[in-house]
């Protein structure tokens, strides 16, 4: 399988600024698997070692921290010579060791010749006791789930995601294409982008074994609460973890307390949900009261939603029935369109392209679902999951603050028109770069 990370990986390898570089992410994301096929393509040999395998490895940190001495001993493990810009030093789940973590600083000021790649949970690093994390010495690069064009290039659509990644503002999709482009991305909805299902949809087709797979991770990461957390926050975390699908649910998808448990207050969760957050299982974006720089004066802490990291995690959480994906757009739609935000907000931020996420209402009357700053404009997004998409929440917003440009994303085509672009579900990845051209240009003017 191919995973675009791979080319920031190859940047890395000659940056002149290189240093140490840890690919963090949530478990089974797939860090493992791409810094090894990134030392079969792009090294002569790589020294792999993990050290949730092999506990004694933080031996070889003990005492003096000397990269040579360490790099001596790693060779006699691994069989063969450690050469610097020949061989790829991997240090699997680093978080570990917090003294193969500190190590770190050292190989940075002392060998820095010796590319080095770890791997490391969200919740293990950020989790790193005091002092041992190498604080402006590492590089990092976060692994998210399988983008919606990572999926269609493993899916055998290669084709189609040139043809994506090339389309102008100016041309719509061909009707063909367009419903092709609709049928594969109900296939995403439903099989999502975490690796293990994803390999196993597309070896088989069988939707029973891919569910399996999604349903395990799930259970994986419920079993975590209980290793990593703080004993008195595991029920929390289960109960604000299962209440996610509920929340999404609602019309008004607004963290709301009791919904979690009858009575809870904010202070009795909030570690829970930073715990949550910190280890990358759900998404937090917050409210803003006015779409205006800095953007974060006008951020409410108080008002939030939650989301996941994968939208076939969602599917499989909310308990909608894989045979739904089959009957029309009913997987847009169900869920109160749930599915469709969860999908555009990885999009997001799965480039990195745009700043964090936020949303925006308006008292109880309106509510635009994304707010992204793109340079020094902010964005409004309302996502629709049908093609219905007359909406008073967008027109009350554009009304009010007059912006450069709004977002629209939904199962219409491609189109421009009086500062309003519509962008197809399946296109979200583009947005940032369409808004970045229009506002540059101010195509939008003419629609």
């Amino acid at each position: 399988m191919k995973r675009f990370g791979i080319e920031y990986l190859k940047e890395w390898k000659v940056s002149p600024d290189r240093k140490p570089l840890v690919v963090k992410g949530i478990r089974q994301v797939g860090k493992t698997w791409l810094l090894k096929s990134f030392g079969e393509r792009c090294f002569k040999d790589t020294a792999y070692f993990n050290f949730e395998e092999n506990r004694s490895l933080d031996s070889y940190f003990a005492g003096d921290i000397n990269p040579d001495r360490i790099v001596d001993g790693l060779s006699i493990l691994h069989g063969k010579r450690i050469i610097p810009n020949e061989t790829l030093l991997v240090f699997d789940e680093i978080q570990e060791s917090n003294a193969a973590l500190n190590s770190l600083k050292y190989f940075h000021e002392k060998l820095p010749e010796q590319h080095i790649a770890c791997a490391g949970s969200l919740l293990g690093i950020t989790l790193s006791k005091p002092g041992s994390f190498p604080v402006g010495k590492v590089n990092f690069f976060e692994l998210k789930p399988f983008s919606f064009l990572e999926f269609l290039y493993n899916f055998g659509e290669e084709m189609l995601v040139e043809y994506f990644q090339n389309i102008e503002l100016t041309e719509s999709v061909p009707l063909p294409i367009f419903n092709k482009c609709i049928e594969l991305l109900k296939t995403y909805f439903l099989v999502g982008g975490m690796p293990e299902p994803l390999a196993t949809w597309i070896d088989t087709r069988d939707i029973d074994r891919t569910e399996r797979r999604q349903k395990e991770i799930l259970q994986a990461y419920e079993l975590d609460f209980s290793k990593h957390a703080p004993h008195s926050d595991i029920p929390k975390l289960h109960q604000i973890w299962r209440a996610v699908p509920s929340l999404l649910s609602r019309e008004n998808r607004k963290f709301v307390y009791s919904v979690v448990r009858k009575g809870a207050r904010a202070r009795e969760y909030e570690n829970a949900i930073s715990w949550l957050e910190s280890a990358g299982l759900i998404y937090k974006i917050h409210r803003v009261s006015k779409p205006a720089l800095p953007l974060i004066s006008y951020t409410d802490s108080q008002a939030f939603k939650l989301f996941f990291p994968d939208v076939g995690l969602l599917r499989v959480m909310s308990q909608l029935h894989p045979g739904a994906f089959v009957e029309g757009n009913r997987l847009f739609t169900e869920f109160k369109g749930a599915l469709a935000e969860n999908y555009i907000l990885q999009e997001l931020v799965s480039g990195n392209e745009a700043s964090d996420p936020h949303y925006w209402t308006s008292k109880a009357t309106a509510e635009v679902e994304f707010i992204i700053q793109v340079d020094n404009s902010m964005i409004p997004i309302e996502v629709k999951s049908g093609v219905n998409v007359r909406s008073k929440s967008l027109k009350i917003y554009r009304d009010k603050y007059n912006p450069d440009l709004a977002i629209r994303s939904s199962l219409l085509n491609l189109k421009q028109e009086n500062k309003l672009l519509n962008i197809p579900l399946f296109l979200a990845f583009r947005i940032p770069d369409f808004c970045r051209t229009l506002l540059v240009n101010r195509g939008f003017e003419n629609g």
